[in-house]
């Protein structure tokens, strides 16, 4: 892959159903204050990130599918496999969410689809994850270059949402959601900024793309530089998607406007024909999104495989060279957590926030990795002393936001993690015994236990009402 193609699975993979949901989730938390505030946070966090990423890459080249092998090289085996089953898992979440963001989206001209949560809805949505299934069976390098075009289609249509609504921008209801403390009590400026951390976090999510694909990388300094060009792009769309919406409708009336938000706010400035504008542009845009992240989820559960951190199973490839079985399992476990949207109370949002959640693991033990070189020198070896202070600096920094995001997400999502975690032990298990290797150090028994606990409080809150899904 060129620069421009491992920028697009960056841009591909984070620009998906998020941005679509933008305007009412920001507008349920905060106003135009407290949005400034949150996309400067989530930004420099997040872009500490990608830095991350890029440094990693540079210092440490011979390290393939960047999320699961930083976590194992810096802290072992077996938090590098939790490090992989968590963003697998992550992906997952963020698979069905899609799904059910499209059957949602369709459910505004045909109510049999209701909110994403129907048995016509999971149906569809059956017939699509299979439809994709085969697509990408084909071979990893036709979906990718599918992607490319795909990015375009769908920036084009996000870009006209911005012009058109700034075009239609109204000084005083710009004025009055400055705070929007006229319109109810939204918490304190703290509590509003955190209260957008989950979403600001999933629609960020990707920007490990071409870390993902550094072994498809026809250079490996491209693998850091469409990282951040990637990030810088889609954080300007992110910002003023949500700053457009505040200039053209009250902040309550954009709380209350139904998911996708961006259909409604544009219908309200263009007519109806804004409806269907947006409505093709969120289904293009998350195929397209849903296209990349499948392609992430095989490839992070392969590669461990073939690291012999997986079961040998999930390493096995067809005559196209894609990893066959690991999508398999990847395409059942999007099918599991559609059924699953039957039984929940708000879909949507759940599988939003548990796939948000998911992915902190990795991006933590990412970051904690890069300081871990930038404190102890490795792999530092005749670069110039400042080099290295920055750069650990700039470890430092997100792994602190990473920590600073577990805590937002909160207990709930926390337990849920561990619900997921503690079971796939079991495939940590036989993969160990299939090479004969140990099963656990000290440590990581200790993690283990950690683990297992947490997963077992989960079931127990769930099963109490503790945990309300």
């Amino acid at each position: 892959m060129s620069l421009p193609t491992l920028t697009g699975m960056v841009v591909g993979s984070m620009v998906g159903a998020g941005v679509f949901s933008l305007p009412a989730r920001f507008g349920v938390a905060t106003g135009i204050l407290g949005s400034l505030i949150a996309w400067a946070v989530a930004g420099a966090g997040i872009l500490m990130l990608a830095f991350v990423f890029q440094n990693l890459a540079i210092r440490k080249p011979d390290l393939d599918s960047g999320v699961f092998i930083y976590a194992k090289a810096g802290f072992g085996d077996y938090v590098g496999f939790n490090s992989a089953i968590g963003f697998w898992a992550s992906a997952i979440a963020g698979n069905a969410f899609y799904w059910v963001f499209i059957t949602a989206t369709l459910g505004a001209f045909f109510p049999a689809f209701g909110d994403g949560d129907t048995i016509l809805a999971v149906a569809v949505s059956t017939v699509g994850v299979w439809l994709f299934h085969y697509l990408i069976a084909r071979g990893v390098r036709d979906a990718a270059a599918i992607n490319r075009i795909v990015t375009v289609l769908k920036i084009v249509p996000i870009l006209v949402f911005i012009v058109v609504l700034l075009l239609a921008f109204d000084a005083g209801v710009f004025a009055d959601n400055w705070i929007a403390t006229g319109y109810g009590d939204l918490g304190s400026l703290d509590e509003q900024i955190r209260n957008t951390m989950i979403i600001t976090t999933f629609v960020f999510l990707g920007v490990e793309g071409a870390s993902v694909y550094s072994r498809y990388a026809k250079k490996r300094e491209d693998v850091g530089r469409a990282t951040v060009l990637g990030f810088l792009s889609v954080l300007s769309i992110f910002a003023l998607v949500t700053l457009a919406s505040y200039s053209v409708m009250a902040q309550p009336e954009i709380a209350a406007t139904r998911q996708p938000s961006m259909i409604g706010l544009f219908e309200h400035v263009v007519g109806d024909w804004g409806r269907w504008f947006i409505s093709a542009a969120v289904i293009i845009s998350v195929l397209g999104a849903y296209l990349a992240w499948t392609l992430m989820a095989a490839e992070v559960m392969y590669m461990p495989a073939r690291n012999e951190d997986f079961p040998a199973f999930l390493g096995r490839e067809n005559e196209q060279k894609t990893p066959i079985t690991a999508l398999v399992v990847s395409s059942l476990a999007v099918q599991a957590l559609l059924g699953a949207t039957l039984v929940l109370t708000d879909a949507l949002n759940f599988m939003l926030d548990l796939s948000t959640s998911l992915a902190l693991i990795p991006y933590f033990f990412a970051a904690a990795y890069a300081l871990k070189l930038g404190l102890t020198g490795e792999s530092y070896e005749g670069v110039a002393p400042r080099t290295r202070r920055k750069e650990a600096i700039i470890a430092g920094i997100a792994t602190a936001y990473t920590l600073f995001l577990f805590e937002a997400a909160g207990l709930q999502f926390l337990l849920l993690s561990a619900v997921l975690l503690a079971p796939a032990t079991l495939l940590y298990v036989k993969a160990r015994s299939e090479r004969g290797r140990r099963l656990f150090s000290p440590t990581e028994i200790a993690l283990c236990a950690v683990i297992v606990l947490g997963g077992i409080t989960g079931v127990v809150g769930l099963w109490t009402g503790f945990i309300a899904i």
